[in-house]
């Protein structure tokens, strides 16, 4: 029998009100896997302000606070430097929130949480998308994707500006760690998760979540779609730790066409555009390789 490092204690139970094949469920329930109940989480406006139920039911057996879509990182704050003066030291602070929330809306509310030290972890769980609220373009959505504000076969049509670098704006921070993690390798999500715990200072998360409705798959895939997505080096598993890189996983290497064929958002592309997307995730890929290799 197969020993695994995955703790079978639950804190994220059945009952949630996610769509089917949701990888933000199963993000959330390895976080507190990786945690525990001695946990707090702030939720903004996003998927998972609505995700838990109708108060006074949830899905969740750690206490939640919700928060304004631009506040998590305020919220976090506040959190902290109330048990600090409670002399409450065995509670992990968590900011959970989406792609729009964090890279977009709430990126002053973390820039400050960050520049002041806030000992917390802050979960990016991204969809690359307002997917809440309809299907609208974030500065997490990548390049080349359809969305219902980058709809194909208008003037603009599908979105022309790359993804923002949350993981290298979050190093630029100075920030003690950071780390991307995925659903389909959960054993690396939760080891990451229980060294960001150890640490002091604000800790950064950044989870990849497929979406079937906003990303026009089917949702029995969207664990394919993940390990696909790491394995094309779309989005590669790696950590930072006091500004050095490592990665943890780096994948197949496979072709792009592998993970975006599957994907309805895409489907439009033609094969020069596909081309142009293949070459800005080698070129990402190596510039990882050179910071890992550099220490930097």
């Amino acid at each position: 029998m197969t020993k695994t490092t995955i703790p079978e204690q639950e804190f994220a139970y059945p009952g949630s009100t996610g769509c089917p094949g949701c990888g933000a469920n199963l993000v959330m329930r390895y976080l507190l896997k990786g945690l525990g109940e001695r946990t707090i989480v702030s939720i903004p406006a996003c998927c998972w302000a609505v995700m838990p139920g109708y108060w006074p039911i949830d899905c969740l057996k750690v206490p939640i606070l919700y928060t304004a879509f631009e506040a998590t990182g305020a919220a976090i704050s506040g959190l902290r430097a109330a048990l600090d003066v409670k002399g409450v030291q065995d509670v992990t602070v968590v900011g959970f929130a989406g792609d729009g929330g964090t890279v977009d809306i709430g990126l002053q509310a973390l820039s400050g949480a960050a520049e002041r030290h806030t000992d917390a972890i802050y979960v990016m769980y991204d969809n690359e998308a307002y997917m809440n609220t309809g299907i609208q373009r974030s500065g997490s959505t990548p390049w080349g994707a359809w969305t219902t504000t980058t709809p194909v076969g208008t003037t603009h049509g599908f979105k022309h500006e790359p993804k923002k670098d949350i993981m290298a704006i979050m190093q630029a921070h100075r920030i003690p760690y950071a780390a991307t993690v995925s659903p389909a390798f959960p054993e690396d999500f939760i080891k990451k998760v229980e060294k960001a715990k150890a640490i002091k200072g604000l800790r950064f998360l950044h989870a990849l979540s497929p979406c079937p409705p906003g990303w026009r798959t089917n949702p029995s895939m969207s664990i394919e779609i993940a390990r696909l997505a790491v394995d094309t080096r779309v989005f590669p598993l790696y950590e930072i730790e006091d500004g050095k890189v490592h990665i943890t996983r780096k994948g197949k290497g496979l072709p792009l066409t592998e993970y975006i064929k599957v994907q309805g958002r895409f489907q439009h592309l033609t094969e020069p555009e596909i081309a142009e997307m293949q070459k800005a995730v080698d070129d990402s890929w190596i510039m990882l390789l050179l910071k890992e290799s550099s220490g930097t």
